[in-house]
């Protein structure tokens, strides 16, 4: 007997059909499982038995067959044990319907029949919806992500019972989408709590209002770090459509929290500085997303950013640029998503302390010179803004008043960003880091003595093409700021201040 059902597998964060035959022939007792699947797949075999044996079926004592077609796709994940088994269970009879070519079935199996929750819901739902299916079979753990997609009936399961229940009499479950989503904390405290270093939260608010690159430069326990995990905060809301992209990336990568709906957060990521540079961008045989992914539309974090390896920094260049990661592999090329608002935090210097008027420097000036190259010159000039942390005095440590909260900075960001969105129809972008050159002259017309201090700062600090357009981003940015319709010469004269 031959039987038919639809599963999907993501590659990247995008999911493809895929089509599960199973043949049940007189022959030796046995699974064999074609069609390219991986190590994960192939070990579904004790799974499948088990679980069907378990729930009080009887596995067939024949030889079957399962083809997962097409054949030149590999097949990754234990999310095709629940196909693969009510396959089997079709075939031998078990299911009236031999063809269940209308729903997509995803679901990892326990040996007792339990399904476990799979990776990737959300863009198989979105897949599934757009290739006209009817309906999506998922475990009762995946539905609230699944409950986003609208247009699809919902059949969710929490056993191999249930499913063979849901097949032979179909009675979807109306899921709803909990429109607030999920908060996760990203926060990590209020702005209020950092004394003094007006310079430096000056520049992260310009970040978070125009979406620009920050590196923060200073002697240890400054508030480098104090203030980059505050940084989040102060971002605006995310949209619904920059919301699914978050929850997509972080489906695929298999972080949701259980029973997770759509993230609201803006995400921040803190690698540790020995992240390697496939982890930081993502691959794999089955391409993962990396760190830079996983921060999208939010905040990527780099403290102690030298102490990071050499390959690892690189690898942040082209995403910078463009927004995105590619990661080729030999039958295709994955992309993933990666808008985020660098911080970096470095040292002066090895020991920490040169220009620190409390204590010495004892660094030579070599190896001053070597550590401060770690970062390359390609990879400074994408950053937009580079601030001189300075230790705080005793004074303002023992000034026990409230800075200005987190709050407070977030509405003025919120402001920003909303011009920014009312030029997005002439620009197409939606901050002014993303402006492309013929946008940016047009939104950044600058008079005659702007235009002679900009050429003046380009001669004396060298700057590259990239540089002299990011000044004029940030200089739009600050103008936003300050409610401009225009950007003026003071506007310019502090961007040019942030090229370090």
């Amino acid at each position: 007997m031959l039987a038919r059902v639809r599963s999907a597998a993501v590659f990247g964060i995008d999911a493809s059909p895929v089509t599960i035959e199973v043949d049940i022939a007189f022959g030796l007792p046995g699974l064999t499982i074609v069609g390219l699947p991986d190590a994960s797949v192939r070990e579904s075999r004790d799974r499948i038995r088990s679980a069907v044996r378990n729930c009080g079926f009887e596995f067939p004592k024949h030889r079957i067959t399962v083809n997962l077609a097409p054949a030149d796709v590999r097949k990754a994940g234990a999310s095709f044990d629940l196909p693969i088994a009510l396959g089997v269970l079709a075939a031998s009879g078990v299911i009236v319907r031999r063809d269940v070519d209308d729903v997509v079935i995803l679901g990892e199996l326990s040996l007792d029949g339990g399904i476990q929750s799979a990776r990737g819901v959300l863009p198989i739902a979105a897949a599934a919806r757009r290739r006209k299916f009817r309906g999506l079979l998922l475990p009762v753990s995946n539905s609230c992500e699944a409950a986003v997609v609208d247009g699809l009936e919902f059949y969710p399961v929490a056993s191999l019972s249930e499913a063979v229940r849901a097949l032979n009499d179909p009675r979807p479950v109306a899921l709803v989408a909990d429109p607030d989503g999920m908060e996760v904390e990203t926060v990590h405290g209020d702005f209020s709590d950092v004394r003094g270093q007006a310079a430096a939260r000056r520049a992260l608010e310009i970040a978070a209002a125009g979406g620009h690159n920050v590196l923060l430069a200073g002697p240890p326990g400054s508030g480098k770090t104090m203030m980059a995990k505050r940084a989040a905060g102060i971002l605006p809301p995310l949209e619904f459509e920059e919301a699914l992209e978050v929850t997509a990336i972080h489906s695929v990568a298999g972080l949701l929290p259980p029973g997770a709906g759509l993230l609201r957060a803006r995400p921040f990521r803190a690698p540790h500085h020995t992240v390697s540079d496939v982890a930081l961008a993502g691959g794999g045989s089955n391409p993962r997303p990396g760190e830079i992914s996983l921060a999208h539309h939010g905040v990527l974090f780099l403290d102690e950013m030298p102490e990071f390896s050499r390959h690892a920094l690189e690898v942040l260049r082209q995403p910078l640029e463009d927004g995105v990661v590619r990661i080729s592999r030999a039958q295709r090329t994955a992309v993933f998503p990666a808008r985020f608002v660098l911080i970096g935090a470095m040292n002066p210097c090895p020991c920490g302390f040169l220009g620190d008027p409390r204590r010495p420097c004892r660094c030579t000036p070599t190896q001053i010179d070597r550590y401060a190259s770690r970062l390359s010159g390609p990879l400074r000039d994408r950053i937009d803004l580079t601030v001189t942390v300075s230790a705080l005095p005793s004074t303002e440590l023992t000034d026990w008043q409230d800075g200005e909260p987190t709050a407070a900075i977030r509405e003025r960001v919120q402001a920003a960003r909303a011009r920014q969105l009312t030029r997005a129809p002439a620009t197409h972008v939606t901050t002014n880091a993303r402006l492309a050159p013929r946008a940016l002259r047009k939104v950044c017309a600058l008079d005659a003595r702007s235009t002679r201090l900009l050429h003046a700062a380009a001669d004396k600090l060298g700057l590259t093409a990239r540089a002299f357009d990011r000044i004029l981003r940030v200089s739009r940015t600050i103008a936003d700021l300050d409610s401009a319709e225009r950007v003026a010469f003071d506007h310019v004269a502090e961007a040019i201040q942030y090229r370090g």
